[in-house]
């Protein structure tokens, strides 16, 4: 690979043989070095899980032009860390995640394997985007998504971003009204589970339910954005920290 071009780390939650990852490669192909570098299968809300008990394997799967394409047995999460520190021989200048079937607005950027992976792009100092489509069949049209992740890219590229600090990105499904800067919508999942029988007729739980949107008025969220036909980009700090709690909890006098 030619390391004069800008190196582009791509991975997912989906796994190697997902449609959207496939349709995001093809996006960006030609802005840099591509390298792949997804789990093995679905790792769908592994949020920023890694494997600590079991060995990591992985594999290279495939090698065209300036795109090699890895398989690792981890999560999305390990999929960062093994490429960054075992497989590249450079720090990507840009880590893309997804584009994950399926919605990651709201909280569920909590869950997120996708954000999750973008998440660790930031404790690399990668800058970093979380790419999804609202749309969930397996033949999902990610034509609309994949010119948000170029734009998303051009830029990041062109700007970097703070330390610290990533991209998540969703993209609702058909012709979209074109791109908002948001923030995350306040509301929660409800009605998560549904109770069924076992062939044994022991209870077993599907999940399921519905976001509840507590600001369904407000059109700066990224629920709001993606109801009314745009694509919705909220930039995620990785630091935790209520700062202005601090004052308060010292009060306390523990």
């Amino acid at each position: 690979m030619n390391s004069k071009k800008p190196l582009i780390l791509i991975t997912n939650d989906d796994g190697y043989q997902a449609k959207g990852i496939a349709s995001l490669v093809e996006a960006v192909k030609d802005l840099g070095d591509i390298v792949v570098f997804a789990p093995d299968s679905p790792r769908s809300g592994m949020s920023g899980a890694i494997t600590t008990i079991l060995p990591l394997r992985s594999y290279l799967y495939k090698e065209d032009e300036n795109v090699r394409l890895y398989v690792c047995s981890g999560t999305p999460v390990d999929c960062v860390k093994l490429a960054i520190n075992e497989f590249l021989d450079r720090k990507p200048d840009l880590l893309l995640s997804g584009i994950n079937h399926g919605s990651n607005a709201g909280i569920s950027v909590l869950y997120s394997g996708t954000v999750g992976a973008a998440i660790e792009g930031c404790v690399f100092g990668v800058p970093s985007v979380a790419l999804s489509l609202c749309e969930h069949t397996a033949n999902a049209d990610f034509n609309h998504a994949a010119s948000v992740a170029r734009k998303l890219a051009v830029r990041v590229l062109e700007n970097g971003l703070p330390k610290g600090m990533c991209l998540n990105a969703n993209v609702p499904a058909g012709e979209i009204e074109g791109i908002k800067i948001t923030a995350q919508t306040q509301g929660k999942w409800v009605n998560e589970y549904v109770r069924a029988k076992d062939g044994g007729g022991h209870d077993v739980f599907w999940m399921t339910g519905n976001f509840e949107n507590w600001e369904q008025d407000n059109d700066n969220s990224d629920e709001w954005a993606l109801a009314n036909g745009y694509a919705s980009v909220v930039p995620v700090k990785i630091d935790m920290t209520a700062y202005d709690l601090i004052p308060e909890l010292k009060q306390w006098e523990l």
